[in-house]
């Protein structure tokens, strides 16, 4: 009789990660068996018939360290082969730690000093300035006297953690998310945007854009082994946030500026870059880069850009099989985010973007969802974590 061992394993960390349901289904039509490790036992991913296991481990935002040595752990099984990078905190800890891991499992991460790139926004628009990749007027806020323009403040770092801040030690990290807008004439509460974000941030001019895009690539020491291009339609708010509808594109100028930055840094492993199309320049300004998979991953691999099975491959020495062809016009919702979006309307507020209409808003879902009804998580021959998600979904908004 067959037992676990007899199977080649994926580890899969996730939290409520849209994205992690999709690398589930995705590894386990491929012959992969899948494990889904979490603080929470509610996880969607874990509720799928595509889930072969599920462990309880601690939480990356409780101890980075506790949470690190149980992926450690299940690592050293024998059936395991990669650990699938979902959360902010498991690119970190692969690059960090990479010779501990790599006596485990076989990892496709950036090395440190690329990642401190990716992850610094600062350094970020340095480095595609010298690539030739339009960006966005970044300084810190330290260094701004008067709002004078549209502006938006945010946190320097995509992810907060001792390598970057002295504040933090090695058993902490965080993230700050949130984005603040300013009209001319404006005053910053300088005091409070430190103390919320823990740092100096930077404060960006706003780019009027006429569209958003992500640029999805999987890269090989400095090659690209497979790209993806989405056009985000709608995104968790109505001021923007992560895309909760989007359909595939193929653009020239958008693969060019895609692949410009990442070749001129060398990059290795997964990147998730967001562009925001300048609607007087045309161009695909740089938003910043997230070293992982991300949260539009389903409408990816629904189009046939299978990155979690890229991954896969590209980390078990199978790279030859990667076929990178994708279908153009393939569109997917995130259900529950598309309620958030409209929710959104009433509850957020930006000086800068205008607010639409709520039945406005409330048609376009409706008449896209019917026009096209893929969506990530509701599948009715797998419904365990689409009701799952919609339950945490329900319970976040009491």
């Amino acid at each position: 009789m067959s037992t676990d061992e007899d199977w080649d394993s994926a580890l899969i960390p996730t939290g409520f990660d849209p994205g992690s349901y999709s690398c589930v289904r995705s590894l386990s039509r491929c012959g992969i068996r899948t494990i889904v490790a979490s603080e929470h036992d509610d996880v969607p991913a874990a509720g799928s018939r595509f889930c072969d296991e599920f462990l309880h481990i601690p939480s990356p935002h409780e101890d980075l360290l506790d949470y690190r040595d149980a992926l450690l752990g299940i690592a050293a099984r024998d059936d395991v082969k990669t650990i699938l990078p979902l959360r902010p905190q498991d690119t970190y800890l692969f690059s960090l730690y990479e010779s501990l891991f790599e006596d485990y499992v076989s990892l496709v991460t950036p090395p440190m000093e690329t990642l401190r790139t990716v992850h610094d926004r600062v350094l970020l628009v340095e480095a595609a300035k010298s690539a030739d990749v339009p960006v966005p007027e970044t300084r810190l806020l330290s260094d701004v006297e008067h709002v004078d323009r549209d502006l938006i403040v945010k946190s320097r770092y995509n992810l907060l953690a001792s390598e970057y801040l002295d504040s933090y030690s090695e058993r902490e990290s965080a993230t700050a998310k949130s984005v603040s807008h300013y009209r001319p004439g404006d005053e910053f509460d300088r005091d409070a945007l430190t103390e919320e974000m823990g740092h100096d941030p930077i404060v960006q001019e706003y780019i009027p854009s006429s569209a958003e895009y992500v640029f999805g690539a999987l890269y090989n020491h400095g090659d690209a082994v497979a790209t993806f291009q989405h056009r985000q339609i709608r995104g968790n708010s109505y001021t923007g946030g992560g895309g909760v509808y989007r359909k595939s594109v193929d653009i020239s100028e958008l693969e060019r500026v895609g692949r410009q930055l990442l070749d001129s840094i060398e990059y290795h492993g997964l990147a998730c870059i967001e562009y925001m199309r300048h609607e007087e320049t045309d161009e695909f300004v740089l938003t910043e880069i997230n070293p992982r998979l991300w949260q539009s991953l389903p409408c990816a691999v629904r189009a046939g850009a299978d990155f979690p099975w890229y991954y896969w491959l590209l980390a078990t020495g199978q790279s030859d099989l990667i076929d990178p062809h994708y279908e153009v016009g393939v569109g997917s919702h995130l259900l529950y985010g598309e309620f958030g979006h409209l929710r959104s309307v009433f509850t957020d507020e930006s000086p800068i973007v205008p607010r639409p209409s709520a039945r406005g808003t409330a048609w376009q879902i409706v008449q896209s969802c019917y026009d096209d009804p893929h969506f990530d998580n509701l599948r009715f021959d797998d419904p365990r974590p689409f009701v799952r998600g919609l339950g945490h979904v329900l319970k976040k908004g009491k």
